[in-house]
């Protein structure tokens, strides 16, 4: 049995949004919606498949919320579901609107968004989508925390975590209405979707029809009070006949208060004295446009004086019919439980008598709701991006194998025969599976969701039209699709791209022809060595994901990549990479090693990236590349920032946190490098301890070949260290008869030296015993500075629970960055109890 795609609506009004999810083969699971009439229209239309999904009340209360999750739980019984595909929220915006004048009272009823947003995190949806006015990101909301914030703070503090987001601010006539409407969008992905971003679920453009073209067909209707014989809800609603003569004159886009004669000018009669009615906004009592898309709908569409509501020629506001049109509700939508061709049939009176009881109403719903074609247009699209096809490893690599698409030519073919077949994503990771160079040149598939979390916090580039982007090692161009999505709305997009394979080229060159990209996006290539070649101007973004690798087999070339470098501790080309990217972007965004943050060999580039105005790091481990054994981050920073913020983002794909924190707490000269996890718990801890106490060495020398089952001094490794105890263990222990050439062996027979296992979460330490030496996976500590000597019960704490807790946030969660070198020995301090 296939499982329905499933969604869950919530601030739902009368569902004439959401009816495209309707459209588009969803089955609704619960719909809330605190006015029971907006609620018997989605009734009306039959939008759920159990009686029991119509929950009418309040969602912040404990019993509507109850109901919810029940459903929730009979479709994951009854139906097989997981989880709900998309949750759609659009929270009450009285309190956001540039209409409303009494925002400050607003504050609490602006905090139902985060009911939308506590609901998405616990239902945890693959998709989410809230809606609302073009205010909705600055307005402030009381967070789940009780703190003010802004909606955008409380949604990526709350959802960051586990949803890549897209906030986005556009006029929905592009997206599938044919009325004017700017609005606020916000699209969540679930980061396990990783082939998914929102870009691929974020409406499609369609050009808005005009209203010429929107009305054909309809009856004229230049009788107050008239009601089309074949369409009850194309009528001409009555209003006061003493505003004619306010109407009756207009020319397109005129209004009343445009008008020179005093009768036709909106005013009152007070004292038997005219007095003019005050004109706000500009646009009340004022006549739309033929030949363009319609108004924006609000919800007094009722009346003369709202907001362009006059029809292009006819002396009366539009009809529900021509509401409809331009919200593109469809023909079939049902406003009532009795069907539109018996209410034709009504008699005059009884239609005026349903119009009186239901007009108001309907008009309410339609101008507070959002056009249905948006959201069919997502909808569209997210059944689009779940029914495509992802292929497995093996299934890339069968193909590989089957189609010799490690040649070239064969490759090209294959893009150029199967594109719409396979799709992008597909075609992108096969191009790079099949790059036999992508091993020797460091070459890794940056897959999509990843791209995306870099790309998304870009900076918008507000101020510019022209804009040039450089990628410094573009491989096949997998960041590309999501910056012409981020940029498309510029003039012109620049882009560098700089790779030293040319076989990249030739594949990318091949793939963005299939894309058939509009000519403003321009490509220049440079087949060349990024850190020697020379660059002429300055960038607005450099992005990208360098080569990881130390340079062993080319000493020339390394000497001239350190004579450029401020960093000559290391031989690692990303840090190349970083500096030379600082020198040419005025925003850098970089996916790098997480050994970046912690290690000695990166100190001097964490120093030039904290001269540097830092926004953002974001942690993925090891889920950053699959098959690859290696922990990366990327991190946004601003070149041309003459001030830095306080505040730094943290996003983190290990504890699925989205977090901003102050960027003087993560750095503190307190400690050898960034802390990019403390928290307050962590500060608890450390007061117990003093830090700084030893050095740390490891031995680089002893090997299996030089190691037997007997001899004269015992050589320890990692499982032999217990706490404050040697294990012995069968089949493991070793001996070695002379240490006379080994570093190692200036240990021997000291009472101050500590073991701890090299490259563990779980820490434990023993004093080193006599007549035993440790290999590699063993660091040995000794005392600097003076200090005291530590006791067993400082070495007891190393493998206590609390313990264990500080070091995870000491070693910023790594999992293969746990080296204890001479910046990660800090951490293991002493007891100040035992001072």
């Amino acid at each position: 049995m296939n499982k329905p795609l499933t969604y869950i609506s919530l601030f739902s009004s009368a569902g004439v949004g959401c009816y495209g999810f309707k459209q588009n083969g969803f089955e609704c699971i619960a719909t809330n919606e605190i006015l029971t009439k907006r609620l018997k229209i989605q009734a009306f239309n039959n939008k759920c498949k159990y009686e029991t999904g119509y929950l009418d009340g309040d969602i912040s209360t404990k019993e509507i919320k109850n109901k919810l999750f029940a459903e929730i739980k009979k479709w994951q019984t009854e139906h097989k579901i997981s989880e709900p595909d998309v949750i759609v929220a659009t929270p009450p915006c009285q309190g956001m609107s540039v209409a409303n004048h009494k925002k400050n009272q607003e504050l609490t009823r602006n905090s139902l968004v985060v009911e939308s947003i506590k609901i998405t995190k616990e239902v945890n949806p693959k998709f989410f989508i809230f809606e609302n006015v073009r205010a909705f990101l600055n307005t402030t909301c009381t967070d789940v925390d009780g703190n003010e914030k802004t909606i955008e703070e409380a949604i990526k503090l709350n959802l960051g975590g586990h949803y890549n987001i897209l906030f986005k601010v556009v006029n929905f006539k592009d997206y599938g209405s044919h009325s004017s409407r700017t609005r606020t969008l916000v699209i969540g992905v679930r980061k396990d979707l990783q082939n998914i971003s929102p870009f691929d679920i974020f409406p499609e453009k369609h050009k808005p029809k005009t209203l010429r073209k929107l009305f054909i067909g309809l009856e004229e209707l230049n009788e107050m009070g008239k009601i089309s014989e074949t369409d009850i809800f194309h009528s001409f609603r009555e209003y006061n006949i003493n505003m004619l003569p306010w109407i009756e004159t207009l020319k397109e886009g005129q209004s009343a208060f445009q008008n020179t004669e005093e009768n036709r000018i909106p005013h009152q009669i007070k004292d038997e004295k005219i007095v003019f009615n005050e004109s706000k906004n500009g646009d009340k009592y004022a006549r739309w446009y033929w030949d363009k898309e319609g108004p924006c709908v609000h919800t007094r569409n009722d009346i003369l004086s709202s907001q362009n509501t006059v029809h292009p020629a006819e002396n009366r506001v539009f009809s529900i019919r021509e509401l409809m049109l331009m919200m593109s509700i469809p023909e079939n939508f049902q406003w009532t439980n009795t069907s539109i061709e018996k209410l034709n049939n009504l008699s005059f009176l009884e239609k005026k008598m349903f119009l009186k009881k239901e007009e108001l109403n309907i008009r309410h719903c339609i101008g507070e709701s959002v056009p249905t074609g948006v959201f069919a247009n997502i909808a569209k699209r997210i059944k689009d991006v779940l029914n495509q096809k992802v292929l497995s490893t093996t299934e890339i690599n069968n193909i590989i194998k089957k189609e010799e698409l490690s040649k070239i030519e064969n490759l090209l073919s294959f893009i150029n025969e199967d594109f719409e077949k396979s799709g992008l994503e597909n075609i992108y990771q096969i191009a790079e599976y099949a790059n036999s160079s992508r091993q020797e040149n460091s070459a890794f598939f940056t897959r999509k969701d990843i791209a995306f979390s870099v790309v998304k916090d870009l900076p918008e580039l507000k101020g510019k039209k022209k804009i040039r982007i450089l990628e410094p090692s573009v491989g096949i161009g997998n960041f590309i699709p999501l910056l012409i999505e981020k940029y498309k709305d510029k003039d012109e997009v620049i882009f560098d791209l700089v790779d030293i394979d040319n076989n990249s080229f030739v594949v990318l060159k091949n793939i963005l022809d299939k894309l058939k990209l509009s000519k403003k996006f321009k490509f220049n290539f440079i087949n060349a060595d990024f850190l020697t070649y020379n660059f002429n101007t300055k960038y607005d973004i450099v992005v990208g994901n360098p080569p990881y690798k130390k340079l062993t087999n080319s000493q020339e070339l390394l000497s001239l990549y350190k004579f450029n470098a401020r960093n000559n501790e290391t031989n690692n080309l990303f840090s190349f990479f970083i500096e030379k990217a600082i020198s040419l972007g005025n925003f850098v965004s970089l996916i790098v090693p997480k050994s970046l943050i912690n290690s000695p060999e990166f100190n001097i580039t964490r120093d030039i990236l904290n001269e540097k105005n830092l926004l953002k790091i974001c942690d993925y481990g090891e889920k950053g590349f699959k098959g690859v054994k290696i922990e990366t981050i990327s991190f946004l920073l601003e070149t041309s920032s003459k001030k830095q913020t306080e505040n730094i983002l943290i996003e983190s794909y290990i504890t699925e946190t989205f977090e901003v924190k102050p960027k003087e707490y993560l750095f503190s000269n307190r400690f050898p490098y960034w802390l990019i996890y403390r928290n307050e718990e962590f500060d608890q801890i450390s007061e117990k301890m003093k830090f700084d106490i030893f050095n740390s060495f490891r031995d680089r020398q002893i090997t299996k070949q030089i190691t037997k089952e007997n001899g004269i001094f015992r050589v320890l490794k990692s499982r032999n260290v217990g706490n404050n105890e040697v294990k012995e263990l069968e089949n493991y222990d070793c001996y070695i008869d002379d240490t006379e050439n080994l570093a190692v062996a200036k240990f021997l027979n000291r009472d101050d030296v500590v073991m701890i296992p090299n490259l563990t979460y779980y820490p434990r330490a023993s004093f080193l015993p006599k007549n035993t030496i440790t290999d590699g996976s063993v660091a040995l500590l000794t005392l600097k500075n003076g200090s005291r000597l530590p006791t067993e019960k400082d070495l007891e704490y190393y493998g206590s629970k609390e313990f264990e807790k500080f070091y995870r946030v000491a070693r910023n969660y790594g999992t293969r960055s746990l080296n204890i070198d001479n910046n990660s020995v800090f951490f293991f301090g002493l007891l100040k109890e035992i001072e």
